[in-house]
């Protein structure tokens, strides 16, 4: 027995319609428009009627870090995916910066035999750069595998790749899509050294977004778009956090043949410098929140499809961890539960439409990474799927946020959307509030 999905707005490639969607073995296998007749399939197929609610096609998120192996008192694979689900995230790509670093072929099969045991999402796990492991690193199959992360920048974890002869070399052999956080490392240094030099340990973290600043972020990400364009290399920039840097992309090639591409991440999108006040640590991330400018001009990069996808870098930390001095407390904060409800309140006010939404929410990330089957409400795809309703105001409380750590920077913010039911590859795995706890999710493959 199949199911269908009953009076719809279906969110879909640039269009909103009412219809109908029939689930059958894991896929979509047939959309129907309004006025279709359905009354033989509601005889024999389980019926969910979501008359004046959306169903859009799950979020894809391209950057996460779900903490394990060995950071698992910060978050895992089966906590995090399971706050995913809830927030209408239905795939993710995860980080290798953990412990240990993902830096051989072991031990990025070892996260995928993780998954495959707790992930209530769909998953890939990026291949770990560093400065001396090329040789692994041009053994990972492009068919089964998102990419390679390079840190270009120091993070947690510190695999900061900075061997300039490291980066010619990966860039020029590299025959999947290598996906880059990009600091310059030596402006940082100078610029903490400045700041210690002046507050000592007691650094106000207004000053974060000036000592991560944004000629870190220029001198490094022009570094790695050069490198790219020279190499004719697959890049992917993470987390563009100032309006200098779109100046480095392009919007006059189609997404699918762009060689060079670049995401937004939601809290970029969402908060400012001016906010470090109230929010102190719990907005400290690494590329820094900056000025409002830059915050509206990612948005219009987004707009203006400069900026091919948004992201979470979902990066949970605990309540200790964060709450302390500006040099001691992590950067870094958990995202995924409310991501795509945060987008939301910025089509309720005008600043992007719904169609624009899920296409960098879903369809660009599946043709960014060349996803098979994933990221588009398209008969013969997987039916990862999100009934969200426009007008169900909630607010973000300590007992309903989910993640492992706790705690959310959105913590007390009122959504004025909500995610009522989320379906993976055609199971219903969330349904207001309750989880089906034997789901697992399966392994994304991509068309490389």
């Amino acid at each position: 027995m199949g199911i269908l999905i009953k009076n719809a707005t279906i969110v879909n490639e640039g269009k909103s319609f009412k219809g109908h969607v029939l689930i059958e073995n894991e896929k979509i296998s047939t959309i129907f428009n309004a006025n279709d007749s359905i009354s033989e399939l509601e005889a024999t197929h389980k019926i969910v009627d979501i008359e004046g609610k959306y169903l859009l096609p799950g979020v894809i998120d391209d950057q996460v870090h779900f903490r394990e192996p060995g950071l698992t008192h910060k978050a895992n694979i089966n906590t995090e995916s399971r706050a995913a689900i809830a927030g209408g995230i239905t795939s993710f790509m995860e980080m290798p910066n953990t412990t240990p670093n993902t830096l051989t072929q072991e031990l990025l099969q070892d996260k995928y035999d993780i998954a495959e045991k707790d992930s209530y999402a769909n998953y890939s796990f990026y291949m770990g750069a560093s400065n001396d492991n090329i040789e692994e690193v041009l053994k990972t199959d492009p068919k089964t595998v998102c990419g390679v992360k390079v840190f270009m920048g120091s993070s947690t974890g510190n695999m900061l790749v900075n061997n300039p002869d490291t980066l010619e070399e990966l860039f020029s052999k590299c025959k999947l899509l290598i996906a880059a956080h990009c600091e310059d490392e030596t402006t940082i240094r100078n610029n903490t050294a400045a700041y210690k030099e002046k507050y000592g340990e007691d650094v106000p973290m207004e000053c974060h977004p000036e000592i991560r600043s944004e000629e870190a972020c220029y001198l490094s990400s022009s570094m790695a778009i050069a490198l790219a364009k020279k190499h004719n290399t697959r890049f992917h920039l993470f987390h563009l956090s100032t309006a200098k840097e779109i100046g480095l992309l392009d919007n006059t090639i189609p997404l699918k043949e762009k060689r060079i591409t670049a995401e937004a991440c939601v809290h970029h999108m969402w908060f400012c410098d001016k906010d470090y006040a109230e929010k102190g640590t719990f907005i400290k991330w690494n590329p820094a929140v900056k000025t409002a400018n830059d915050r509206d001009q990612i948005l219009q990069g987004v707009l203006d499809d400069k900026i091919d996808v948004i992201a979470t870098d979902h990066a949970p930390h605990t309540l200790e961890e964060k709450q302390n001095t500006y040099f001691n407390a992590p950067s870094g904060g958990p995202l995924v539960q409310h991501a795509l409800v945060a987008m939301l309140e910025h089509v309720h006010n005008g600043k992007i439409s719904i169609e624009k939404m899920v296409e960098k929410m879903s369809h660009a990330v599946a043709d960014c990474f060349n996803i098979d089957n994933r990221g588009f409400i398209k008969e013969g795809y997987y039916a990862d799927l999100v009934v969200v309703d426009l007008d169900a105001p909630w607010e973000v409380k300590k007992d309903n946020i989910l993640y492992k750590c706790g705690w959310s920077p959105f913590e007390g913010t009122t959504f004025r959307s909500k995610v009522l039911q989320t379906y993976v590859n055609g199971s219903l795995v969330y349904d207001n509030g309750k989880f089906d706890e034997t789901y697992r999710g399966k392994r994304m493959l991509f068309n490389n």
